[in-house]
């Protein structure tokens, strides 16, 4: 710190706040810690009876915290159009989706990022849904200045790319296979169809077609088969997901020649839930067997997968695993998911 005039302290760095008092009226700080001081400023600090100020000397290896700010910005988004940044404000700057998608963190370039010490980024989770506008995360500078080569070094901890992704929903033709001899058969009404098309038009997409299938293996697999033929970039099978002998729908899945990623996970409600993708034209076509949890329940394993299917990620085991922790759904009576901890 070095202490200058007033008059002589234009492009410099304010140490402290500085507090304006307006008699009956207000008191509180006019300008922050860490503010550049403009020429129209000093009329305003000179009326506040401050004829000296402390500022931050100039040196060439440091960088102020709003410059620094700038670089976390870049470090998180990569200048992507899918976010829009606040203005740096005391090292601190907010990052909003500029578009509804699936978010993608790179978690270890974070924590590495982190870990650097006098810098943070902090976001919400990943492998979730944002929608345009919503905040995404923030980045702070501790000091109010800092090392250049400290910002050299949180580049190279996210080695050149950026942590925070969007992935659009690309997928937009579904395909529902219900099953169940009571609903073919006309003795109860279909449930699951209401469902899984509000699901999917949350993220855009839309069912091309809902087929009605008996307890018949030979009847699913074909129905599946059908749909994708037609078309359809996933398929959703609901019903017949338990280990009750009339339940055949995992039997059919698999006779369609679809790869099983998981029949189960450490999910509730959701427990019998199974991802497969099933190989056409060189593609990979999801097929999901929902269980009966999907069409009563607030929010279930299909709610946390969904998104990260229709966004184009191919899922594997580990990661259906790793739902285990945060994968009881509490059932609150005011439901906020995603704004929960259900899946994180």
């Amino acid at each position: 710190m070095k202490l200058i005039k007033t008059a002589d302290a234009v492009g410099t760095v304010l140490c402290h706040d500085i507090t304006q008092i307006i008699p009956g009226k207000s008191k509180g700080p006019v300008f922050k810690k860490g503010h550049i001081v403009r020429s129209e400023d000093i009329p305003v600090l000179l009326s506040c009876g401050k004829e000296h100020l402390y500022v931050w000397e100039q040196n060439e290896d440091m960088l102020h915290e709003n410059d620094a700010a700038a670089i976390l910005r870049d470090i998180c988004t990569g200048g992507s159009a899918d976010f829009a940044a606040s203005e740096p404000s005391e090292g601190k700057i907010e990052i909003r989706a500029a578009k509804d998608g699936l978010l993608k963190i790179d978690k270890d370039a974070l924590f590495d990022l982190n870990y650097l010490g006098e810098m943070m980024i902090a976001t919400i989770h990943g492998d979730r849904p944002v929608r345009a506008g919503e905040r995404v995360a923030a980045t702070r500078i501790i000091p109010l200045v800092i090392e250049k080569e400290k910002m050299e070094r949180a580049k190279k901890a996210a080695a050149g790319r950026p942590i925070l992704e969007i992935m659009p929903f690309r997928i937009k033709k579904a395909g529902i296979v219900t099953t169940g001899n009571e609903v073919f058969k006309g003795i109860i009404k279909d449930a699951f169809g209401p469902v899984l098309k509000s699901r999917l038009a949350e993220y855009g997409a839309e069912v091309t077609e809902q087929v009605f299938t008996p307890d018949d293996s030979e009847s699913i697999k074909n129905a599946i088969l059908d749909l994708v033929s037609k078309g359809a970039e996933t398929v959703l099978v609901s019903g017949g997901m338990s280990v009750d002998p009339d339940d055949r729908t995992p039997g059919a899945i698999k006779a369609a020649g679809a790869r099983i990623v998981t029949y189960g996970a450490p999910v509730l409600p959701g427990a019998m839930f199974l991802l497969s993708y099933l190989e056409y034209e060189g593609k990979g076509i999801p097929v999901m067997g929902l269980p009966g949890c999907v069409m009563y329940a607030k929010r279930t394993i299909f709610d946390l997968v969904l998104p990260r299917v229709l966004a184009g990620e191919e899922l594997v085991q580990m990661q259906i695993a790793a739902y285990g922790e945060g994968g009881l759904c509490l059932g609150c009576e005011v439901c906020t998911f995603p704004h929960c901890g259900f899946g994180k």
